[in-house]
């Protein structure tokens, strides 16, 4: 059996988006914009990163909606099924002030993430990016070490990695990006997700 790491997205795959989360517990609805609409992740973070200064918002107001946002139905299940046969690495544009808390809910799965910057106050000032193009960048370490990757996710920023893996899956995209990568297959349910990367390895 060679070796396989499946590589996954995290937020909309496993845990609902996290902005969108807290756009509704503030209501303030620009901050539903995610990866979905805004492929520039860069210019999509000054954004957020702007509205939170003007409304006076930190890092502790959303962790206090992280606090109460629960992994997808069947996710933790999911994971620990995948686990039990495959190295799984979580690889995620969000942040390990974000990700923490929500880790614990999924029972402790490795993930590689971005940090913010957040000042004494708690206001966050700005963020590091731990590469460039970090998940296709991480998948084709990955590669490099003698890995085979098998990834899935829902957006844009997803696409990199799930061309550039020996088996990759759109999993609960909108359908927008269906349309545009008629070519991947697409998934709604674990159980499809699970059966698709278990033929992957056969």
């Amino acid at each position: 059996m060679s070796m396989y790491i499946t590589c996954l997205d995290l937020e909309g795959v496993l845990v609902p988006e996290i902005w969108i989360a807290f756009a509704e517990a503030t209501g303030i609805p620009e901050l539903k914009r995610t990866t979905r609409e805004e492929p520039d992740y860069d210019k999509l973070m000054k954004y957020r990163i702007a509205i939170l200064k003007e409304h006076g918002l930190g890092l502790k107001e959303i962790q206090d909606t992280i606090a109460k946002i629960d992994p997808m139905p069947g996710a933790k299940e999911f994971l620990d099924e995948l686990r039990s046969f495959s190295q799984v690495i979580i690889i995620s544009d969000t942040f390990s002030q974000f990700a923490g808390p929500l880790m614990k809910k999924l029972g402790l799965p490795t993930i590689f993430c971005n940090t913010l910057e957040v000042a004494e106050n708690g206001e966050i000032t700005g963020f590091k990016m731990r590469c460039e193009q970090s998940k296709l960048t991480t998948v084709k370490a990955l590669q490099s070490i003698g890995y085979e990757t098998i990834a899935s996710g829902d957006s844009h920023n997803d696409l990199g990695m799930i061309r550039a893996s020996k088996a990759g899956f759109l999993f609960k995209s909108p359908d927008s990006i269906k349309a545009e990568n008629p070519d991947l297959p697409a998934y709604e349910t674990y159980d499809e997700l699970m059966n698709a990367i278990k033929g992957a390895m056969d």
